[in-house]
């Protein structure tokens, strides 16, 4: 079960796999297909396809509306953490930036915590039909509470600061280190997630990420973008709250990339507000960790084994205030404001060791 994805308003959700957005854009791209609330600028019919100034503008804004991969590409990583026009990359790896402080005497406790994550999966599995048909206060407490479940099992502690806007459309936006994040935002707040259309044939996941609303993107295909902000806009406008990584890609949290703009474009289409959250991994005695993240050419099987014989690890999640889209006037200025502090933007020219 891949885990790049959080899953969509259901506990079944956990598992859909991500989609790598891309490069920033001039302040004010649009869709070729109006959202709600769509401005009067918007390009007319036909401007895309005729690869008009509209088109150029989104296409250079690429697909970071999609929710992301892990940090850089198989093989050699690009220094500068800039892979694509639209599939940006971390400089991120295993290698250089992973520490793990794990011993053949934490085995035997791996074990039992992996146990533990998959007997929660599948209990939450089994009970999401149920779930879903509940109202929405009381399936929302329940998602929350499996998710934090799935994170104990795991053997992480989990510290939450703030809270979310509890009802109505949201775009929450944080930054991306691990496989973690996806649970971590579902208790923030449950909320549809975005994936790679490859995730809906995905034995298991993708039947789930289905089930949970999930929002599928093809990440490969520039014109479909104008398409995928306008159905973004369409859900936050219909009151669902959808979590996005603006970043692009996974970072190892010692250092992260900046905002990208596209996926802002929604919030300000449908009015919706924008509520940064910061994630953050530490040992118990307070040092930032990179035992969690999912970065470079690491496997899946390779990073759950990393937090499962990590002893202490505690998980850092400070929701920061909402921010009102309709105080800003293009995505560039949404995106600076929701990325904030200058903890947030660390260059991605920042050197590993």
């Amino acid at each position: 079960m891949s885990t790049h994805d959080v899953g969509a308003p259901g506990p079944g959700t956990l598992g859909a796999g991500p989609a790598r957005p891309g490069a920033g854009s001039p302040d004010r791209p649009r869709a070729d297909a109006p959202g709600p609330r769509s401005r009067p600028d918007a390009p007319p019919p036909g401007a895309l396809e005729r690869g008009g100034a509209g088109a150029s503008a989104l296409e250079r804004g690429g697909a970071e509306a999609a929710a992301p991969e892990r940090g850089g590409a198989r093989g050699a990583a690009p220094p500068s953490g800039a892979g694509s026009a639209w599939l940006p990359t971390a400089p991120c790896s295993p290698g250089a930036c992973v520490q793990s402080t794990a011993s053949w005497t934490a085995v035997p406790r791996a074990v039992l915590r992996l146990a533990a994550v998959l007997a929660v999966v599948l209990t939450g599995v089994l009970l999401a039909p149920g779930i879903a048909r509940m109202r929405a206060a009381p399936r929302d407490r329940m998602i929350r509470r499996w998710c934090r479940a799935v994170v104990r099992a795991g053997g992480v502690r989990t510290r939450i600061t703030g809270t979310a806007v509890p009802t109505g459309g949201l775009l929450l936006v944080a930054n991306h280190i691990s496989w973690l994040d996806i649970p971590l935002l579902a208790a923030v707040r449950p909320a549809r997630m975005l994936a790679k259309t490859e995730v809906r044939a995905w034995p298991v996941a993708g039947a789930l990420a289905a089930r949970g609303g999930t929002l599928f993107i093809e990440r490969d295909r520039l014109r479909a973008l104008p398409g995928t902000v306008t159905r973004i806009a369409e859900a936050l406008h219909a009151g669902a709250a959808v979590v996005a990584f603006p970043e692009g890609s996974t970072w190892c949290g010692r250092a992260q990339g900046r905002f990208r703009r596209a996926v802002f474009q929604a919030a300000l289409d449908s009015g919706a507000p924008v509520q940064p959250v910061r994630v953050h991994y530490r040992s118990s005695g307070g040092e930032e960790s990179t035992a969690a993240a999912f970065v470079g050419d690491d496997s899946l099987l390779a990073s759950l084994w990393r937090v499962a014989t990590t002893r202490g690890l505690v998980a850092e999640v400070e929701v920061r205030p909402p921010i009102a889209s309709r105080n800003h006037p293009d995505r560039r200025g949404l995106a600076a404001a929701a990325q904030g502090a200058p903890d947030w933007v660390r260059a991605q020219t920042e050197v590993h060791p």
